[in-house]
């Protein structure tokens, strides 16, 4: 943690910042944005479309875990120094709560465990009425990045 302010961010990241990496990656296809930085929690919705539903017409699942998984993983990057760490996926459950139809859904991810080696973050997904949707926890492992140059 940021000893001077009690906040996980090893720097401060905007909203625009973390939006300008999605181009390319599933978060573009599946509409995810980031709408909010905080002290210790970040969010993002994702909305509830031809993307993102099964043949029900229901939120999928996963795609749940897709916005749960890409908002840890993002918070777990804004902790670490990325010239020397990577954070990667390791762990994931997901509790569905309530189906969804129509409309955005919002994740809030926030820390539960910032080690060395490994982090633990809670992502909590409502509907527009601040209803619960799904509750997930992820385990990400920090990685050394590999120098370039280097086999591995």
């Amino acid at each position: 943690m940021n000893q001077r302010s009690g906040s996980p961010w090893r720097r401060a990241y905007s909203v625009a910042e973390l939006n300008a990496l999605s181009p390319g990656t599933m978060l573009e296809v599946l509409g995810i944005e980031v709408t909010e930085v905080g002290a210790a929690h970040l969010c993002a919705r994702m909305p509830v479309d031809d993307r993102t539903v099964q043949p029900y017409r229901l939120l999928h699942g996963g795609a749940s875990v897709a916005l749960a998984e890409s908002l840890g993983s993002i918070g777990s990057t804004m902790t670490i120094d990325t010239t020397t760490t990577q954070a990667v996926g390791q762990s994931i459950t997901a509790n569905h709560l309530r189906t969804v139809r129509s409309g955005f859904v919002t994740g809030t991810a926030r820390p539960v465990h910032l080690g060395r080696r490994s982090q633990v973050w809670d992502i909590g997904i409502e509907d527009e009425e601040g209803r619960p949707v799904c509750l997930s926890r992820l385990t990400l492992a920090l990685l050394d990045r590999p120098s370039h140059g280097k086999p591995g």
